[in-house]
């Protein structure tokens, strides 16, 4: 059965002069998230027409059940880099109510800001402007040293507290940290590097909570050294395609934690990194590569990950191990058997735009994947949207095209809360403009109990 046509909310207009996506990026875990009844959106924006080289962070809410937002923006911090990396993170701490964000970084300090506590618990109470929120910081709440090297910030909910990682170092050198947030004290602890990189770099799918345990998939990218790599003020491993490419991306590996990341395990349930101890998941550990691709095999960094409601495991990426480009739904049952299956109905590209996934409460995944034409995952290339499902009643092998439309150009994005919520599908995207207009931020919005 085809889903019905969404509902269609505009946040607002895509920044008209920069060459590279930041809304929209398969980066961005957490960009429209739901709590409590509220949904929870950011996005790059100019103030005005006439100031069009300097962007802002436009921070937007409303209550489910309403279409109009309540948008501020941070007209302290003007984002004036035009690169595809320096994209915006959300994160809500169930705990204490506080909203956090974190922006622009590509190798760069930290940049951080949060709100006091109780506005995100107490939205309908609670004032909604830059006020409530603190300035922003190259350090952490309750960490005195200011964090430098940082790019791919992800925010994480876990129980009442919640989880920041980043990847450290550069393309093809760079390793994974993981810090924990404590709604009793409000301030973060370091709990150490559990991804680390030896003469490569990890690109995490995603980093899902489900069942009080923590699930990590990756790729790794091996390194390649290029001019002036290694000077400290260089900027060349900034740049959106190098030497450290897709190219050099091999293999999908799997761990996971069960004690909110102090120790991590591998596919066997085998310990083999304790963080207390200085300890990390190394490429040479035993039990995390699960399915091995070579390089040039087309695997792609960040694609997606989504745990169901049993504890599978289900990860979209692509490869050309058939001699041709396929997206694939690589899946770990509860029981922790792998298997794989290509993706009917889209056509992957190499280098092109990365999809996503959601999952209902009856364990029905979804698919969302963008046909663009464009071989960067960066570039602003136009195609339809493509929506497909797989149940797990018919064991995650009947994938069903259930929708196709729209002029987007982004890569999409969902807000997994609101699906748990109250089934409704809600997606962020980049659509283009019409008649000469600008293109805009909007949030799809399919309610799947129609379905």
């Amino acid at each position: 059965m085809m889903l019905e046509e969404p509902a269609e909310l505009v946040l607002g207009t895509d920044p008209a002069d920069r060459q590279w996506l930041l809304n929209g990026t398969s980066s961005q875990q957490n960009i429209l998230l739901s709590f409590r009844g509220w949904q929870y959106a950011a996005f790059y924006a100019s103030l005005s027409a006439r100031e069009s080289k300097s962007i802002y962070i436009h921070l937007a809410r409303r209550p489910v059940t309403r279409s109009s937002w309540e948008i501020f923006a941070f007209e302290d911090y003007p984002q004036t880099t035009d690169d595809g990396h320096n994209a915006i993170q959300i994160g809500i701490c169930e705990g204490d109510g506080t909203i956090h964000l974190s922006y622009d970084h590509h190798s760069d300090q930290l940049h951080y800001r949060y709100s006091k506590a109780g506005i995100a618990t107490h939205p309908g109470q609670a004032q909604w402007d830059c006020s409530v929120f603190s300035g922003t910081s190259d350090t952490l709440p309750g960490i005195a040293t200011p964090i430098n090297d940082l790019t791919y910030p992800r925010f994480l909910s876990v129980d009442r507290g919640m989880i920041f990682s980043y990847r450290t170092g550069m393309a093809g050198l760079g390793s994974e940290r993981l810090y924990i947030y404590s709604s009793q004290s409000g301030h973060y602890t370091l709990m150490g590097t559990y991804l680390e990189g030896v003469e490569n770099n990890p690109y995490i799918n995603g980093l899902d909570y489900r069942n009080s345990r923590i699930h990590v998939t990756w790729t790794y990218r091996d390194f390649v050294p290029f001019e002036n790599w290694d000077k400290p003020k260089g900027v060349n491993h900034k740049r959106q395609a190098g030497p450290n490419g897709i190219e050099n991306n091999h293999d999908l590996w799997y761990s996971y934690s069960d004690d909110l990341g102090r120790s991590w395990k591998n596919d066997f349930g085998q310990t083999i990194a304790r963080l207390d101890k200085g300890e990390s998941v190394r490429p040479d550990n035993d039990g995390i590569k699960v399915f091995s691709f070579p390089k040039g095999c087309g695997a792609h960094n960040q694609e997606d990950q989504v745990i169901d409601y049993d504890g599978g495991v289900h990860v979209l990426n692509r490869d050309a191990m058939s001699g041709h480009m396929q997206w694939k739904h690589y899946y770990r049952s509860p029981l922790g058997t792998w298997t794989q299956n290509p993706l009917p109905h889209v056509t992957a590209l190499l280098g092109g735009k990365r999809g996503v996934m959601a999952v209902t409460k009856q364990n029905d995944v979804y698919f969302i994947l963008p046909e663009n034409r464009g071989t960067n995952s960066g570039d602003r290339s136009v195609g339809d949207l493509i929506v497909l499902k797989v149940t797990e009643e018919r064991g995650f092998k009947d994938y069903v095209l259930v929708w196709r439309g729209g002029r987007f150009s982004s890569e999409p994005r969902v807000d997994r809360a609101r699906l748990d919520y109250d089934d409704v599908l809600s997606l962020y995207l980049r659509k283009e403009g019409s008649d000469g207009q600008l293109p805009s931020i909007v949030v799809l919005e399919f309610n799947l109990k129609l379905v």
